[in-house]
């Protein structure tokens, strides 16, 4: 077939079959006159071949169908083999078996012209490589178990659609492995528009996850190609930027880091708790990591409370032992303290100097820190973004400062704190905490590209968190906390209100007034002065305060295994994930905890259908388990950048995370060796 011409008076199509996708772009036109009598006797020729020619009547609207069964994806424009679009009677479609795209000019029901169109491959293998990735991961995040009438799915070409049910349409065949099927999945769209999608079709279909109510739009509506295509660039724009920052570590290389020793060992022996499979293989992959040449770049992923801190202990000490420094950064004082106070305890009897940084200290502390930083005294320093400033930061990031940075939940550091982040994590061994479950999808999407440790498994002896929901009620609260006081342990009592915070205490006081042992109350929330708000914490931690009048501050790292109560006041003002870490601040031991979500007034539809997954969820681990969508989307802001949630609601985590999968395949193989 001649394509210098740019008026055709014949076109062959082919569908997106791992049979064509295998043979050349000559081979279709050697053997075509094979094909076309193939496509008069055989099935899989009828259904996956198109043979169009000028001046032939051809229904328009069967011609749009029967592309989308051959596989072929609908876009804005036209850039790629196996995609089409369409602009009124004009459908241009870049068919698998060319090298350049192809325009049809409908009038009616008759192909007008044909040309080609200015949209060419420069490699044919590179480009049906791409294409062959492309249909692998559109398998792989087209998951559909336990699909429900209600539930949003999203499909490739037509966007978010809500799923009715399965439908039988006795007037639309389908041949599915050489039997006759006319079940479909049925979607409706804006106005009460249908689409049937045959079940050999399904591939383009992904269940959406949003934190978001989706926007539906009408079918054949530009809405949907528009916002695909702005993702896609996006997606492009994140992708390359992870590739260039693994390219950089690729080319760098840094002395191995020494196997284990005495200390490596002394510590891991005074581990009080063993070591979940998780835990193990996660150490063993960051040992591995720091053992080799190439710098390590991991994140840890897991669910509150699963031991992600002292994977990350584990991995400073190799570093130290090794002759370097390990500093962790952490995005609030209180964590930072907390970490310390934990670090201290853990080292006390190995020849390790521990130190903490950030705005807590006076300015002769912060000093007298920097200046033994200089002189090499400190092994592990934890601190906040302070530990960025002009001052510190060349003594840790330039050469001869630190050997590894863990980065404890880089979500919620500023702009600023991570363009800082992402300049210093080139050259640098980084290990990331992300305290949200991280999606499979996202897991799927990066693991060619990112070092990920997934801590799924929660420690031995752990209780699942008994859930109650019930209606506000003094006598509740009064038996909820004396109960807890009696057995020897401690209470958060969670009042989301600023303002109102006092009067909460000074009511719990009232109700706890003529109970023996007298109960010790203290306040907590984030306009506290950072030092107030320590001191707090440190009095709670030490036992001096028995029920922490508090608001979600304690939401985020806070480990304190004897706290076995929650009482949410008014559990109605939360959001799922909110609730979801909240709850995971209790039950860090064997001890049995109890957590109580209270509503004041008659529950709305969809605070019940929070609240009912939030006490499904009692199983722990189970972040991973049930569709928390809002935590699976927070989940990948945490390993992305927040920033990327917006377009993750736009097409759904599924279709977001197969179009970062099939970007960076799409980049890699493009790429030039190096």
């Amino acid at each position: 077939m001649d394509l210098s011409r740019v008026e055709l008076e014949k076109v062959l199509i082919v569908g997106l079959t791992p049979y064509f996708l295998e043979k050349g772009n000559l081979w279709f036109e050697e053997n075509l006159a094979k094909i076309l009598e193939a496509k008069k006797t055989q099935s899989f020729f009828e259904d996956n071949v198109l043979y169009l020619e000028r001046s032939q009547i051809y229904n328009f609207s069967q011609f749009l169908r029967k592309l989308d069964e051959m596989g072929y994806e609908k876009v804005l424009r036209v850039l790629e083999p196996g995609e089409f679009s369409q602009r009124g009677g004009i459908i241009d479609v870049f068919p698998v078996n060319l090298s350049s795209a192809v325009r049809f000019e409908f009038l009616g029901n008759k192909i007008e012209n044909i040309e080609v169109l200015d949209i060419k491959i420069e490699d044919e293998l590179i480009a049906k490589e791409i294409l062959k990735r492309r249909l692998k991961s559109q398998k792989l995040f087209s998951d559909l178990k336990g699909l429900k009438p209600g539930d949003y799915l999203v499909h490739l070409d037509h966007g978010v659609g809500k799923f009715t049910g399965f439908s039988i349409q006795p007037d639309i065949r389908e041949y599915v492995r050489d039997r006759i099927s006319n079940n479909y999945y049925t979607l409706e769209y804006a106005q009460g528009d249908k689409l049937y999608v045959p079940l050999g079709l399904k591939g383009k279909l992904s269940r959406y996850i949003g934190f978001v109510e989706p926007k539906i739009s009408r079918l054949g509506s530009p809405f949907w190609q528009k916002t695909k295509r702005k993702i896609k660039e996006e997606v492009e724009k994140l992708a390359r930027e992870l590739l260039e920052i693994a390219a950089i570590r690729e080319i760098t290389l840094r002395p191995p880091y020494l196997s284990e020793d005495t200390i490596n060992l002394q510590l891991d022996s005074s581990f009080q708790f063993e070591e979940t499979p998780d835990q193990s293989q996660a150490i063993e992959e960051i040992k591995r990591d720091l053992e080799g040449p190439e710098p390590m770049d991991r994140i840890v992923c897991g669910d509150v409370g699963f031991g992600k801190t002292e994977v990350a202990l584990r991995a400073m000490v190799k570093v130290v032992n090794s002759g370097c420094r390990a500093a962790m950064i952490c995005p609030t004082t209180i964590l930072a303290s907390q970490h310390f106070q934990n670090f201290r305890e853990r080292l006390e009897n190995l020849p390790l100097k521990v130190a903490l940084l950030s705005r807590l200290q006076s300015e002769k502390e912060q000093k007298e820190i920097i200046k033994n930083l200089k002189e090499g005294k400190i092994d592990i320093i934890v601190g906040t973004h302070r530990i960025l400033s002009k001052d510190v930061a060349p003594l840790l990031f330039e050469k001869g400062g630190a050997g590894l940075l863990v980065i404890d939940d880089e979500q919620r550091f500023g702009v600023r704190q991570k363009e800082k982040l992402k300049k210093i994590r080139a050259s640098l061994d980084i290990l990331s905490l992300s305290a949200t479950p991280i999606p499979r999808t996202l897991y799927m999407a990066l693991s060619s590209l990112k070092n990920i440790s997934l801590i799924q498994t929660p420690p031995f002896g752990r209780l699942p968190v008994k859930t109650f929901i019930l209606a506000w009620g003094e006598k509740v609260i009064q038996e909820a906390i004396k109960k807890e006081i009696l057995r020897g342990g401690q209470v958060y009592y969670l009042h989301n209100r600023v303002e109102t915070i006092e009067t909460a205490k000074n009511f719990l006081e009232e109700l706890l007034s003529g109970f023996s042992p007298k109960v010790k109350f203290g306040v907590a929330h984030g306009r506290l002065k950072e030092k107030e708000l320590v001191k707090v914490m440190t009095d709670f931690r030490e036992k001096s305060i028995d029920v922490l009048v508090a608001t979600t501050i304690i939401e985020n790292g806070l480990d304190l295994p004897n706290v076995n109560t929650l009482i949410a006041a008014d559990a109605t003002r939360l959001g799922l994930s909110e609730t979801y870490q909240i709850r995971g601040r209790i039950g860090r031991s064997h001890i049995q905890s109890f957590s109580y979500f209270l509503y004041s007034s008659r529950l709305s539809k969809k605070v019940k259908m929070r609240l009912d997954a939030l006490k499904e969820a009692e199983e722990l681990g189970s972040g991973y388990k049930i569709a928390l969508k809002d935590l699976e989307i927070r989940g990948a802001g945490n390993v992305l950048g927040r920033e990327q949630s917006g377009n993750i609601n736009s097409v759904g985590l599924n279709l977001y995370c197969q179009m970062l999968s099939e970007t960076v395949d799409k980049l890699k193989i493009a790429r030039p060796a190096r």
